[in-house]
Order: C-alpha cells, then structure tokens, then sequence
C-alpha cells in the first residue's frame, strides 16, 4: 500500500561541497527490467538495484498480480513470475502513482488473452500520449482501447513478428515493443527505436535470456523471438546517468571540487561538452567497465569554475544527443553563468513551468512559452520555502539551486525525488551539505 508520509528537506546553502559519491544503478534501467522480467519463467536476480519510490510502486504492483519479489543481499532484487498471473488484486493505487505501469502493456500480453489497466501516473508534465504504445503493440496483435482511465487489452491468439515503425523514438515504447516482439517466435523489426541506456539494458537482459538482438545502440532493433523464455539468472543493471549529471550539476552550481564515481561516460559525452565550453572545469581520474561487462564508467573531479552562457540554446535530442532527462540540470547551471542561456524544453508542455520555480530563490529567469526559458547570470540565490512540484528532475534542480543559496530553504514534499533518488539527504550530508530531512506531523 502506497504510504503518504510528507517529507520535507531543510537547507543550509550558499556553502561549496567536497568529497566523494557514488553514482547509483539506473531508476529507468530499474524499472523496466522489472516489467521484462514478467517474460522470464525463471528467476532473475537484479544486482544493486535502488531502493527508491518508483521501484517500490512497481514491486508493489507485481507483488499484488502474484509475483515473488524478494530484497536479498541488501540490494539485489530476486523475482519469481507465477505460472498463472492474476490482475483481480491487482495494487491499482501503486499503478496509478507511477508511469512505469505502461511497460506492463506487452509483458502481459504473453500472459492473459484479455485484461485491464489502469492508466499511468507519475511526472505532471503536460500531455503524454500513449498512442505510440496503442500503434506499436497493435502490430503484433495486440488491440488496445484507453476508455475512462483504463487501458482495455485484448489480444490475438497468435501473436505474429512484425515490422514497426515508432510513431516516436521514446524509451518506454521502444521497450514495450521489444518486449512483444521477445516471445514471438520469428524475426521482428524495430525502426526510429530509442538508443538510450535503459533500452539497451532491457535487450542486453533479453539476449541473456536467449533473444537474439541485432543494433543494440542504434535506431534500428532486429529481434528474434523465442517463445519459451525460462532461465535462472543474474543480470547487472547499468548506472545512471541522470543521476551522475545531478552531482555534476551541483558541483558546477555551487562552485565545488567534489569526486563523482561510476559515471557511464557514454551518455554523459554531450552533457560534459556543453558544461566545458561554458567553462567547467573537470578531470577524469579512471575508465573501467562495470560489473556487468558493457557499461563503460569514468570517476570525476570537478572544479570550481567560471561559467559563461553559450550562445546557443541547449535543447535534447534522442542519444546520441544530449538526454531529455539531463536538460533540466542545466537551469541551475545557467543562474551562476554569465550572459543569457536559452534552455528549450520542446518534449514537455509543462516541465519549463516549474523551472520558474527558481525565480523564487532570485534566479533572472524569463518564460518565453511552454517550452523556452532564459535564464540570465550569474545571480545570487537567496534561501526560500517552496513547494516540490509534482516532476522528478524540475523538484531536484529546485534542490540543486537551494544548496547553492545563501540562507535557509525549505523543500516541503519531497515525495517526487524520492521517486527516483535513493538515500540522497544523506548522501549530500557526506558531501558536507547542510541538509536534513523533517516529517510533518
């Protein structure tokens, strides 16, 4: 049952941080394994998994449809699928608190010929069609009607491989789309397929369990199916980098020297390249592959530095460009820059409203529409008391801005950050932040 404890985080700021931090297993990566492993009728055990609140919801969720979900080992996460799956309990309140219930959509689909979802949660952040999940699925048989805030599934008794075309290059429904096409037997094509970390960490898992992948990394997915999927086994999550461009981000802000461990480079590049010609200072100490054996990490020192805006905007662009979820961190950057910055936001309708958030703390930001801010510098940030808004990486960058204002901030309902970041009050207090966390009575 979801809990609705109010948590908030008391800020001293204004001060520079030091030390070091380790960059945690991926909370997109975390998640969509989870729905995969429903096509697995073995066990898989998932190293170092976070312990945050988009993972309990999904636990949650697969404990109440009769999967066996087990913390081992700290955090390695062990799950056993039944051999029948049953929606009648299903945890509708933990689904309704988190996105990540659309990734459902395929997994059962190779377990029930019909069955009902209740329409995703998770980020407010403007309008989020899931019609490219509905045109996807429907390809391989599978009919998806969204009718009063449930998704209506039925589907064919032969499922058939297909040839897909996305009606978008999004992470989550290049995953589902895998996921179909994973238990079909036959070769499946998947074209203008998202390239991103989670992505190639739901096909790396599902070519251990025996599917044969071709261009993982690239646009295009060749897959082929195998119908029986039944194995025991152990797979690595990659890192985040979304939360190592977090860590970035405040030591960039707050003008830190700071070591940041098991960065994955490789989504990272654009992200850093950006930051240098602004002016940020950072060396990278170590390269290694991680425990997993594909997932290429680098250890970084930063330093305090002198930032100037580009005379560019900064906008995302599906990877190899820079990550929709890293862009956000670029706002409390661009306060301590100096000139213009120009921040374009053109995926969400509604995610450059909350970086107006930061005007609160005296940022000089100016909304120019739903998707484009500018943001002039540097200012000095003052401490404040806001409200955390409803999206993960716009309530996070209001803590980032925070740490770096000088006085008392409070964030009240931290809920969204907990959603995709583990023990992180903590983790900034080794950091030498002045941060403490209180519960509303």
């Amino acid at each position: 049952m979801v809990r609705s404890n109010i948590v908030n985080f008391k800020i001293e700021g204004g001060k520079r941080l030091h030390g070091k931090v380790r960059v945690n297993t991926s909370k997109n990566s975390a998640v969509g394994l989870l729905c995969a492993s429903l096509l697995n009728r073995g066990t898989t055990t998932l190293k170092n998994m976070p312990r945050i609140e988009e993972v309990n919801r999904v636990l949650e969720v697969l404990a109440s449809i009769g999967v066996q979900v087990k913390w081992k080992n700290g955090n390695d996460l062990e799950i056993t699928p039944p051999a029948r799956i049953n929606l009648a309990h299903m945890d509708t309140e933990a689904a309704m608190k988190t996105r990540s219930v659309i990734m459902l959509l395929a997994p059962l689909a190779h377990h029930l010929s019909k069955f009902v979802l209740p329409y995703p949660g998770g980020c407010k952040l403007g309008r989020r069609t899931v019609r490219p999940h509905l045109f996807a699925l429907e390809r391989f048989g599978i009919d998806i009607v969204a009718h009063k805030g449930k998704y209506r599934v039925r589907v064919k008794k032969a499922l058939a491989p297909a040839d897909v075309v996305l009606y978008e290059a999004g992470d989550t429904v290049t995953e589902n789309a895998l996921m179909a096409a994973a238990k079909i037997e036959g070769t499946s094509v998947i074209k203008f397929a998202s390239a991103n970390y989670q992505v190639q960490d739901v096909c790396r898992y599902l070519v251990a369990l025996g599917v044969g992948i071709e261009g993982i990394g690239t646009s295009t997915l060749t897959v082929r199916g195998k119908t029986d999927i039944n194995a025991d086994i152990t797979f690595c999550p990659s890192e985040d980098p979304i939360e190592a461009m977090l860590f970035i981000s405040l030591a960039a802000t707050t003008k830190s020297s700071i070591t940041i461990l098991r960065c994955p480079i490789d989504f990272l590049e654009l992200e850093l390249l950006k930051l240098e010609k602004m002016g940020f200072r950072y060396t990278i100490l170590k390269r290694y592959v991680a425990e997993n054996g594909f997932t290429n990490l680098v250890d970084i020192r930063t330093a305090p530095s002198r930032l100037t805006a580009l005379e560019e905007k900064i906008a995302a662009q599906p990877f190899p460009g820079l990550n929709i979820d890293n862009l956000p961190f670029f706002v409390p950057v661009a306060t301590q820059a100096k000139g213009t910055t120009l921040v374009h936001d053109w995926v969400y309708e509604n995610r450059a409203i909350y970086y107006m958030e930061l005007t609160k703390l005296g940022a000089d930001i100016l909304f120019a529409d739903p998707h484009r801010v500018f943001i002039n510098g540097p200012t000095v940030l003052r401490g404040t008391e806001i409200i955390c808004p409803p999206a993960l990486r716009p309530a996070v960058i209001i803590l980032i801005a925070m740490l770096a204002a000088k006085g008392e901030s409070v964030l009240r309902n931290v809920y969204s950050i907990n959603r995709g970041y583990e023990d992180l009050c903590n983790r900034l207090q080794k950091l030498g932040a002045k941060i403490e966390m209180l519960s509303d009575a």
